[in-house]
């Protein structure tokens, strides 16, 4: 595995207003991903933002204004789409994470995980490899929003651009198709 490009930085948001309404968004890496040249992306980090809005100024608010009550909020980022939110065994899933928001104590806790990639080679370990042309954000909340206001998801990936060996590609592109199924 050779590294194409320095670390760099992609970013998408969702924005979520109903109660268990999944909100989805995608990420093109069509430009990163080259099957001809077995391209891909190296995800090194994955962080999750949580951010209140206020949707008639569309400037950021507290949290707490956007819940009149306790509420979860659930975020996970794939690279495939399942049209739903999918549980910890699955193997499109990149990174989740949660927010847990105490409406009594006016406090929120927010958690995030990403998957190291057990699949690619040796050198990859602690990152994941990703060679589909998109990665999903998906999200939904336990509450829905109060008047006004809506809960913001920004997804913030570190990533390079790798080279593959023929071998290690192929072993990637079956683990995804695998998966597809």
């Amino acid at each position: 595995m050779a590294a194409k490009t320095s670390v760099f930085y992609l970013t998408e948001r969702i924005q979520m207003t109903a109660a268990n309404t999944d909100v989805t968004d995608t990420i093109d890496l069509g430009a990163y991903v080259d099957v001809a040249d077995r391209q891909g992306i190296l995800v090194h980090d994955v962080d999750f933002i949580v951010q209140g809005e206020d949707t008639n100024t569309g400037n950021l608010s507290q949290l707490g204004a956007v819940w009149t009550g306790n509420a979860t909020a659930f975020f996970q980022l794939t690279d495939l789409n399942r049209g739903r939110l999918v549980f910890a065994d699955d193997r499109a899933l990149v990174a989740s994470g949660q927010l847990l928001y105490d409406d009594t104590n006016n406090q929120a806790s927010n958690e995030s995980d990403i998957y190291p990639d057990n699949f690619g080679p040796t050198s990859a370990q602690g990152g994941r490899i990703v060679i589909n042309d998109q990665l999903y954000v998906r999200g939904q909340m336990t509450r829905a929003a109060g008047a006004n206001q809506a809960c913001n998801v920004i997804v913030r990936i570190k990533a390079s651009v790798i080279s593959l060996s023929q071998k290690d590609f192929m072993a990637i592109a079956l683990q995804s198709t695998a998966a597809d199924n």
